[in-house]
């Protein structure tokens, strides 16, 4: 169970050297070219907007950010091309500032939750646990989040951090035992640990060791999609049943 943890200490430290970031990857502004003289106020008709795509949001800090990375090798980035290339229609919004907390991400959920969201992945605890703040805070931020996306109809899925094991076995314990306690409390898809297979291989890490490369980043998308992946299938069945057969 607590086999990362002697690598976590540095990972959280970087997180938090890194600073607050703003967000790498916010929904895209349209940029559509007005070169053309305007047509008469009384014949002209606004363009037609394409229809806006239903939202998976990745609520995070640096690793969610792709903090060293190209926004498109960010693992957000690359679970959006998963998307495409699986036929899901939907548009992922990296909402992952750099040392960011639990609270934190509560306090931007508002923000991070605009639009039509239909699933969380919330991936935050590393810097709860670089400041040794108590496992019961972590929970009760990440419940309130739980809570407000639920209340609007938001499935979630939650990805597990680990404590430094400087801080002592019962803290580390109990900071591990958070995110499984709130998935099963919950009913929420677990991923249980975000950096599993990355963490502490020289050759998946950036020079500070601790976050992603590129290619570790793949592995953290890989680690996500297989949660997130059964999800999106079953919405999209639950949405062909509910439109059943053409003529119906």
């Amino acid at each position: 169970m607590l086999r990362y943890t002697a690598v976590i200490l540095a990972f959280v430290a970087a997180i938090c050297l890194a600073g607050c970031g703003s967000v790498s990857d916010r929904p895209p502004v349209d940029a559509a070219a007005g070169a053309q003289a305007p047509l008469p106020q009384a014949t002209a008709t606004p363009p037609a907007k394409a229809a806006a795509r239903p939202r998976i949001v990745a609520l995070g800090d640096s690793l969610t950010a792709g903090l060293g990375l190209n926004p498109e090798e960010a693992y957000p980035a690359l679970l959006q091309k998963r998307l495409d290339a699986g036929g899901f229609n939907y548009e992922m919004v990296n909402a992952g500032v750099s040392g960011d907390t639990s609270a934190g991400g509560l306090s931007r959920l508002d923000w991070a939750l605009d639009g039509d969201v239909r699933l969380l992945i919330v991936a935050l605890g590393g810097n709860d646990a670089l400041r040794a703040l108590p496992a019961d805070e972590l929970r009760q931020n990440l419940s309130h989040i739980i809570e407000r996306a639920e209340a609007r109809h938001i499935e979630i899925v939650l990805a597990g951090m680990e404590a430094p094991r400087n801080f002592g076995r019962d803290y580390i314990v109990a900071f591990h035992q958070v995110y499984p306690s709130l998935a099963r409390q919950y009913h929420v898809a677990l991923v249980p640990f975000l950096l599993e297979g990355v963490a502490a291989d020289p050759a998946l890490n950036q020079r500070d060791g601790i976050h992603p490369t590129a290619q570790g980043a793949r592995i953290v998308a890989d680690n996500v999609w297989t949660v997130l992946r059964p999800l999106v299938e079953a919405r999209q069945q639950r949405s062909t049943r509910k439109e059943g057969p053409a003529g119906s």
